[in-house]
């Protein structure tokens, strides 16, 4: 077919709307006619259709320089530049283009447009600027008024790693500070979002759901440290609009388009990318760098998934001094200002209710002389408020048929309008009765909508609610206390909010909703205790925290697989950690001289129904008959809750270990990888936002050239003109391609040009 021909094809796709497919047949005929200024522009719209948001920008400047005189170019570069927020360059493009056609009805509304988004832009960069120089005036006052208790380069951060958002802070003086960031917020969503060449980290991805949903990531926490065939990641995999792969080892990999063109990224590195936007928020308030944390996980998190959150870390430039349980954090952060926690105090029973956006737990502990000792804990790290809300979601496609729409489910963006929907509408639920739900224009000009009453929303997740009331039972039962020894319950968690949860769990105490204790903030509690802990870690005690000593439990039980496919449990579940425990081994055949051990967590008797760690050899040991040699096989689990397992043959010293380290899908050299090419990702940020600044500098001085060729002698004012319009004119055909250096030296040429007036 000749370029013609497909030309004729990508616009009868276009117009059926099939962009996808439009896009591959005007690729195709580009290979016949590169120099078709039409083609470049039309498969340039195809591409802003499908949210391909820098290619649609690349295929506009391609079609205005193959053809400058042609005003429909430009119209469609503006379109594409201000879908990318890049309203400034869009404001130039759409310029030039009425410069050509002034009658150009598109354009002039573009033009109006992105005239005022780059306003709006302009006024939330001086409104950050403000901030910024406030946070230095608040540091340097408190610098002045002796409160530099901070020791610089020697804090150490806690982060409560949430799955749909996260929480950074600190102890500081005498207490702890949760720390905001530059726009005040005390939560930083755990969203990573890729634009082209730039990657954004918290609410700016977040925002960017709707137009991007195929390279914004989240809910990452729910698949770390996680194979593919691992029960219910694949279901959650199904409900992500960006595209996941499994791997030859069965591992998980993020796919997203850059400017480089597809990236993968594993678990790690995308959480590695949240914790080291925590760590900058916090240098930024501290004004000194950070390098040690204490970052925490979902009791019920296993042992690969501790040591993935741990290599997360690492890949963020943290040195992680101490992976603790969220609830047991939570309970730090309640138990601080009790009497419990005071020196020769009665012993106080307290149990901790931790419902989040994707996990939920269970802990009860026992706080005695500031002793913080777990009892027992119990979870589900695939329960949280996300559920409840694809519960909602579910319903509300069942009642998409009866409302003239079709099935939803392969649209990425509907489905996030749905999710931010039905999120919206369980929040409103915890204040009302009843509220609706109006999605405008989510299916060709048709709308969505439905009024959800509290008693249908508790309806259709009544089961996972009682699921969190089974498992208060569970654990319960195995602390070996009843409902009347418990004197405290913590709510921790956004999902406690929900007035259901409140009152099942309030009348299986005995108690109503006002008797729960709501004194830490719900969203923020897991962070403060974190705080605490690396407080004590790092030497900075006071009145507080001089007692305090945290004593937390495994949640699974440990062990190895025996004949018949038995688990022999070395360390059972709710055993206090750290603990180092040995049991003897023998063989099951005559005259062996290596044994294979694998390594198992889980609750379950046969060893293949439980969850395998690893597996080693030890060879060496006694070659006797069957049942006489004797292997010491010892687990040592640390204050992380990570596990080393050593077999030796007490006749021989044959001995032979494992570290339970290979389940988080990175090797040593792995994170040494992705440690470097999170260090290139921060360095091309920087050189992102430089070049920005630059830019925006030089646009500065280019006006301020020709305001004073305005005012200067017409020979001067001729030089001083052309100088600043081919200084413009350069910026615009070299900003992509150039270095913020180059930018610099040529705003410094003006400087001069100014100063001289020549």
């Amino acid at each position: 077919m000749t370029a013609g021909d497909l030309k004729a094809k990508g616009t009868a796709a276009f117009k059926a709307k099939d962009y996808k497919g439009a896009v591959a047949v005007f690729t195709k005929a580009i290979a016949e006619d590169g120099k078709d200024h039409t083609l470049f522009a039309n498969r340039s719209a195809a591409n802003l259709k499908i949210h391909e948001v820098a290619a649609a920008v690349q295929d506009g400047l391609t079609a205005t320089k193959l053809k400058p005189d042609w005003p429909k170019g430009y119209a469609r570069t503006g379109a594409a530049q201000f879908a990318a927020n890049d309203f400034a360059t869009a404001v130039k493009t759409y310029t030039a283009g009425l410069k050509l056609d002034a009658k150009d009805k598109a354009m002039t509304s573009g033009l109006k447009a992105a005239k005022a988004a780059w306003e709006h832009q302009l006024d939330e960069e001086a409104k950050e600027k403000k901030k910024q120089e406030d946070l230095r005036v608040h540091n340097e006052e408190l610098k002045e008024e002796g409160a530099a208790t901070r020791v610089t380069d020697d804090h150490v951060i806690g982060i409560d790693l949430g799955t749909t958002n996260s929480c950074v802070s600190v102890w500081e003086g005498e207490g702890v500070r949760v720390i905001p960031n530059s726009h005040g917020e005390r939560t930083i969503p755990s969203y990573v979002s890729f634009d082209g060449a730039a990657r954004h980290v918290g609410m700016a991805a977040k925002n960017a759901t709707t137009r991007n949903p195929l390279n914004t990531i989240y809910d990452i926490k729910r698949v770390i440290g996680q194979r593919f065939s691992d029960q219910g990641v694949e279901q959650d995999l199904r409900r992500f609009p960006f595209t996941t792969k499994r791997t030859k080892d069965d591992a998980i990999e993020v796919t997203v388009q850059t400017d480089k063109g597809s990236q993968v990224f594993k678990p790690e590195e995308i959480s590695a990318m949240i914790l080291a936007r925590c760590k900058q928020v916090a240098e930024t308030y501290l004004g000194s760098s950070v390098s040690k944390a204490v970052i925490t996980v979902p009791a019920y998190f296993n042992d690969a998934q501790r040591t993935a959150t741990k290599a997360a870390g690492a890949i963020a430039g943290l040195e992680v001094l101490r992976i603790i349980n969220e609830p047991t954090a939570a309970a730090l952060a309640y138990g601080l200002d009790s009497k419990a926690a005071k020196k020769g105090s009665k012993a106080q029973k307290v149990l901790v209710f931790d419902l989040g956006g994707g996990t939920f737990d269970v802990s009860i502990l026992n706080i005695e002389g500031g002793v913080f000792t777990v009892m027992a804990t119990g979870g589900d790290t695939r329960l949280g408020g996300e559920d409840f809300d694809n519960t909602v979601v579910d319903y509300f496609i069942s009642l998409f048929d009866k409302q003239g729409l079709k099935d939803p489910r392969e649209d990425p963006r509907q489905m996030h309008r749905l999710r931010k929907a039905a999120e919206l509408a369980k929040r409103n639920l915890s204040n009302a009765q009843k509220t609706e739900v109006r999605i405008d224009d989510l299916q060709a000009g048709k709308n969505f909508k439905y009024v959800l009453y509290r008693e249908k929303f508790e309806q259709l997740n009544k089961t996972k609610f009682n699921m969190t009331l089974e498992t208060v039972v569970k654990v319960m039962k195995d602390a070996k206390v009843k409902t009347g020894d418990i004197e405290e319950i913590v709510l921790v968690g956004g999902s406690t909010r929900i007035p259901r949860v409140q009152e099942m769990l309030a009348k299986h105490f005995g108690k109503t909703a006002m008797d729960l204790c709501k004194t830490v903030n719900p969203d923020e509690a897991v962070a403060y205790g974190a705080a605490v802990q690396g407080a004590i870690l790092n030497g900075q005690r006071n009145t507080k925290t001089d007692d305090i000593l945290l004593m937390d439990v495994t949640p699974l039980s440990l062990g190895i697989e025996t004949t018949g496919r038995v688990m022999s449990v070395v360390i059972p579940r709710n055993t206090a950690i750290p603990c180092k425990k040995t049991q003897v081994y023998t063989t099951d055949a005559n005259y062996q001289t290596e044994v294979d051990i694998s390594v198992y967590e889980g609750e379950r008797l046969k060893s293949d129904e439980n969850n395998l760690l690893g597996e080693f050899t030890i060879t060496g040991i006694e070659q006797a008959k069957r049942g006489e040699p004797q292997i010491d096989v010892t687990f040592s689990l640390d204050s992380n809750g990570i596990l080393k397992v050593t077999a030796k043959d007490q006749k021989t010293g044959a001995e032979a270990n494992i570290s339970i380290t290979n389940r988080s899908q990175a090797s040593d050299v792995d994170i040494k990888k992705m440690v470097a090419d999170a260090e290139a990702f921060r360095k091309e940020d920087e050189v992102r936002v430089k070049k920005i600044e630059e830019r925006n500098e030089l646009e500065n001085v280019i006006n301020q050239t020709l305001e004073v060729a305005a005012e200067a002698e017409p020979k001067i004012a001729k030089i001083l003109e052309d100088a600043a319009n081919k200084t413009n004119q350069w910026l615009d055909e070299n900003y992509e391609n150039t270095t913020p250096g180059n930018i610099a030296l040529k705003r410094s040429a003006l400087e001069r040009r100014i100063a001289g007036k020549v």
